[in-house]
């Protein structure tokens, strides 16, 4: 075989959505000697929503300009995949779906399980690419010959807990070439290269929904029947007395704290949000507090020891606390060796073993 026919450099598909972090993700491995190929997936219509384009988006036409911009400048090919339909069918959907149910959705992890971690996979094969990369905040590590995803330098940016749904297969397949950095070694690296987005933004919240609010959103995209389907009352926990009448049971999430419209003067917050009656239950912070959950649709990447205690996220900003996992039933039982705030179905539970990404699934209670 001649030297000719070898390729010297890995082939890499970086997913990059226009910001800071992923385009110094792919500046990184072009200095590493990658042979590196840039896509941007372009995934929702931003004239839906109120909302500036390149102002806390991600993946608008703006973004896609800018990543251009970024390949252009790093001397690197570049691909927009359009994914809107995929994205919708994923995303949107399940999102107005769950909150319909009275549940609070987390569709960041839906994006990285349909779209960069499968629909990307796809793309990475189809260019004959040896990897997929991403700007996520999240490391991968080598454990007895096996790979696994692991938290990254910077706790505050660490984006782990989207990652759950990661196949184990694809894990040695995956590079995050900035999870070693925190975030202003990243804004620096892109000072230094000259990026047309190193002061750019960061993208915040759900990046579709825009200043219309979840409840207006969610609005928008069903019928004025189901909307009016979805109003109910308020009821006060656990006593029952009807204290209200509420705009509909997407508007609320557990917690929640104000946005009633009620004359009550001690603060409430929302503790129980049942579908099936449409009722939103307001009591005292104190009924916030659990031990225990459900979690559904379990994804693993490694064995669960139930003798073991791990740490456990139930949301993103979720410091982790430590709990027992036991099976049970056709799901798992997270039991917290301290009480936990604001359980909430539809958000993940997220499982560690220290630094390592045990797996996690979708609570019920």
């Amino acid at each position: 075989m001649s030297l000719s026919s070898v390729r010297v450099k890995k082939r890499v598909l970086v997913a990059m959505s226009g910001g800071v972090d992923s385009s110094v993700a792919a500046a990184l491995l072009v200095d590493q000697g990658y042979e590196v190929i840039g896509a941007t997936m372009q995934v929702w219509d931003y004239s839906q929503c109120d909302i500036d384009e390149g102002n806390g988006t991600c993946c608008s036409s703006l973004d896609v300009d800018d990543a251009r911009a970024v390949a252009d400048k790093i001397k690197i090919p570049f691909y927009v995949i359009n994914c809107e339909s995929k994205f919708k069918e994923k995303v949107i959907d399940p999102f107005v779906a769950d909150y319909l149910k009275g549940q609070t959705p987390l569709p960041c992890v839906n994006c990285n399980t349909y779209l960069k971690f499968d629909h990307l996979i796809h793309k990475m094969r189809e260019l004959d690419c040896d990897y997929l990369a991403t700007g996520h905040y999240a490391q991968i590590e080598t454990e007895n010959e096996k790979s696994f995803i692991a938290t990254s330098e910077d706790d505050w940016k660490d984006q782990t807990y989207f990652l759950f749904t990661t196949h184990s297969e694809i894990i040695p397949k995956l590079l995050f070439p900035i999870g070693h950095l925190k975030k202003p070694e990243v804004r620096r690296i892109a000072e230094e290269k000259g990026l047309v987005v190193a002061k750019k933004k960061d993208s915040t919240g759900i990046c579709f929904v825009g200043n219309q609010g979840y409840g207006n959103f969610i609005e928008s995209h069903v019928g004025s029947q189901v909307v009016a389907a979805q109003r109910g009352y308020f009821r006060r926990y656990p006593g029952g007395e009807v204290m209200g009448e509420h705009k509909g049971i997407h508007h609320y999430t557990y917690g929640q704290s104000r946005g009633f419209g009620l004359d009550h003067h001690e603060k409430m917050f929302v503790v129980k949000v049942d579908a099936q009656s449409r009722t939103v239950w307001l009591g005292d912070e104190v009924h916030l507090f659990g031990h225990d959950l459900q979690l559904r649709d379990m994804r693993l990447m490694d064995q669960l020891d139930e003798n073991q205690v791990y740490t456990v996220k139930i949301r993103y900003q979720h410091k982790g606390a430590p709990a027992k996992i036991q099976k049970q039933g056709d799901g798992f039982k997270v039991s917290f060796l301290e009480k936990q705030r604001a359980i909430t179905p539809g958000q993940a539970a997220v499982i560690y073993k220290d630094k390592k990404l045990v797996g996690g699934g979708w609570i019920v209670v």
